[in-house]
C-alpha cells in the first residue's frame, strides 16, 4: 500500500506518493486546493493508500503559521469522510527552501525554478521522504 503526502497551500497543493513497497517517494501532482478533496477521493478509489501525511505548517519559532487553520479544516473534513485512511501531521518547516535547493542542484533552469507548482510537488516529496526516513530510524 502507498503513503501519500500533501504540501497544503492556500491556492495550490503539492502531492507526492510512495511506490506500493514504500521504498521511494515521487511527486504525483500539484492541484488547485479547491479541488484537492475530490482529487484525493478519486485517487484512493483507484490506488491502495495506507495513510496520508500532511505538512504541519509551523513558523521557525515553533508556533503554527497562518495556514494551520486551513490545514486543520481539511484534516477534520478528511477524517470525517474517510476514517479508514488515517491522516497525520509531519513538520514541513524548511521544505520549500529544500525544494529550491534540490531544483538548483539538479540543474533545472531559472524559468522552471520559478514554477511554484513544481516547488509544491517537490516540497510534498521532501515531506514524504523525511517522514519515511523518520519511521525507519525508529
Amino acid at each position: 500500500m502507498r503513503i501519500l503526502s500533501i504540501d497544503y497551500g492556500k491556492k495550490r497543493t503539492g502531492i507526492a506518493v510512495t511506490d506500493p513497497l514504500q521504498i521511494i517517494a515521487n511527486g504525483l501532482a500539484t492541484v488547485s486546493t479547491s479541488t484537492l478533496f475530490d482529487y484525493l477521493k478519486d485517487y484512493v478509489a483507484r490506488e491502495e493508500v495506507e495513510r496520508i501525511v500532511i505538512g504541519k505548517p509551523m513558523q521557525t519559532n515553533g508556533k503554527p503559521s497562518e495556514n494551520m487553520a486551513r490545514v486543520e479544516q481539511f484534516v477534520n473534513r478528511w477524517r470525517k469522510a474517510m476514517p479508514q485512511i488515517p491522516i497525520e501531521y509531519y513538520d514541513e518547516r524548511f521544505t520549500s527552501v529544500l525544494a529550491h535547493k534540490a531544483m538548483l542542484a539538479s540543474g533545472i533552469g531559472k524559468k522552471a525554478r520559478q514554477n511554484k507548482a513544481l516547488v509544491d510537488e517537490i516540497s510534498a516529496t521532501i515531506i514524504l521522504q523525511s517522514y519515511m526516513e523518520s519511521k525507519r530510524l525508529r
